[in-house]
């Protein structure tokens, strides 16, 4: 679940000793291991822990202490300079998305989904990107809490019972500390509600940070101003996508909440460990713990939540980026310059992409953004922009990763929507719906 010591060669001896490797609770049992406080051997002094685990118990609901990992988020925020945004920059950042709304109409059939624009400070995204947080981390703590007693053998729970218990409580508590800081550093780097790719603001509020989007800017060879316009495009994309896709939303946060949900500890190992141990004999248990007892293997439905996460990312990456290409195409002459930071930027997985990576176990890039964008772009030129944005229709008619390996060929003898009469069209929509219900509106 994050990148905690232990994870790799060249971390201390403690690591190796680790009974909690791989699950939410090593970074806290490394910390306690060996040294000064601690047993020799590298096993944890457990009144040191039990201390520990005792001054995180806060009364709360659900796996996740959410007052907690705000605060803690704000406080990390605060670190650097977090101005509250100036009306100028609430009034610049309100015009550019009413001008890429503008130049949006003319590259795409979906109509606005912006209903008010927004210009947030670091400590204004936590707060109000919260809500979306909790539905993708949740399911992530709460699996790995509750399999940490499950898991393990009824030898290793009479050993330790106390200690996992008390664990379990104060497992929600542990999880906030990652993800506040976590969160805080995010902050640092995101540059609109829609930066990595999930929605994470309010439904119809295309958001920006003037503070980050300033300091991406200076590193630029371009004007500040086509930087936030061109920012502005991609949000104002993204809301039309999601707006314009009603199940889009649920679809790609949902894919990263089966992943978390999925979470299970692999005891196979373990119990092969313990047969026949004789609980008593610390040093033949400090053996079998060593190298970790857990291992957190992707389950195969994990693997193809993962599946259907990267490559919708991927697709929904594509489309902005090939959207925006066309709005600006006659328009701004820095936005190839733009694009391709961007892409880069969003490929190569910047501080953003490794927090979220860090906070839910994977890696959220949009590899194929290239192909996807590709694939997009091949079908407008064949098709037109309803063909285009027509496949959004349903999650059925998606590419598929094979489809990104051949993004020239995707729908290469389909129909074009225009070579349909309108009976045709009518008909095969009821037949996708399932149903015989009158034509949506446009």
């Amino acid at each position: 679940m994050s990148n905690t010591p232990g994870d790799g060669p060249g971390d201390d001896d403690s690591s190796e000793h680790n009974p909690f490797r791989g699950t939410p609770f090593e970074a806290l049992f490394g910390g306690l291991s060996g040294g000064a406080g601690g047993l020799p051997g590298g096993l944890p002094d457990l009144g040191a822990l039990i201390s520990q685990m005792q001054s995180l118990f806060q009364p709360h609901d659900g796996p996740v202490n959410w007052d907690v990992v705000t605060d803690i988020a704000r406080k990390v925020a605060a670190q650097q300079p977090d101005p509250t945004p100036t009306a100028a920059q609430r009034d610049a950042v309100a015009d550019a998305v009413r001008l890429a709304d503008h130049w949006l109409d003319t590259a795409t059939e979906f109509s606005s989904g912006v209903t008010t624009t927004a210009a947030w400070s670091r400590a204004e995204w936590i707060v109000e990107t919260l809500d979306v947080w909790k539905v993708l981390v949740e399911p992530i703590a709460g699996s790995a809490s509750a399999s940490i007693a499950q898991a393990m053998p009824e030898e290793v729970r009479r050993l330790a019972g106390p200690l996992i218990s008390m664990m379990a409580q104060a497992s929600g508590a542990m999880v906030a500390g990652q993800v506040g800081n976590g969160l805080g550093a995010l902050a640092g780097d995101v540059l609109s509600a829609s930066d990595i790719g999930l929605p994470l603001g309010p439904v119809g509020k295309a958001a920006l940070l003037p503070a980050n989007v300033e300091a991406f800017a200076a590193d630029l060879d371009v004007s500040a101003d086509d930087v936030l316009l061109y920012l502005a495009l991609r949000e104002a994309a993204h809301q039309r996508l999601f707006a314009g896709v009603p199940w889009l939303r649920d679809h790609l946060v949902g894919a990263v909440a089966e992943y978390g949900g999925g979470v299970t500890i692999d005891t196979s190992g373990m119990e092969e460990k313990l047969a026949g141990l004789d609980m008593t004999d610390m040093s033949a248990v400090q053996d079998a713990m060593s190298g970790g007892l857990f291992d957190l293997e992707p389950s195969p439905a994990q693997k193809a939540a993962l599946e259907k996460l990267e490559v919708t990312l991927a697709l929904v990456e594509g489309w902005v980026d090939e959207v925006v290409s066309q709005a600006t195409a006659d328009r701004m002459p820095a936005a190839a310059k733009l694009q391709e930071t961007v892409r880069r930027r969003r490929a190569a997985g910047g501080p953003a992409e490794q927090t979220f990576a860090s906070l839910v176990g994977l890696e959220l890039r949009p590899r194929r953004l290239r192909d996807a964008s590709t694939l997009w772009g091949s079908l407008r030129a064949r098709q037109g922009a309803e063909g285009r944005d027509g496949v959004w229709m349903s999650p059925h008619l998606l590419p598929t990763a094979a489809d990104l390996d051949d993004p020239l060929g995707f729908r290469e003898d389909a129909v074009a929507p225009e070579l349909l009469s309108e009976e045709e069209f009518d008909a095969g929509l009821r037949d996708l719906l399932g149903g015989d219900g009158e034509r949506p509106q446009e």
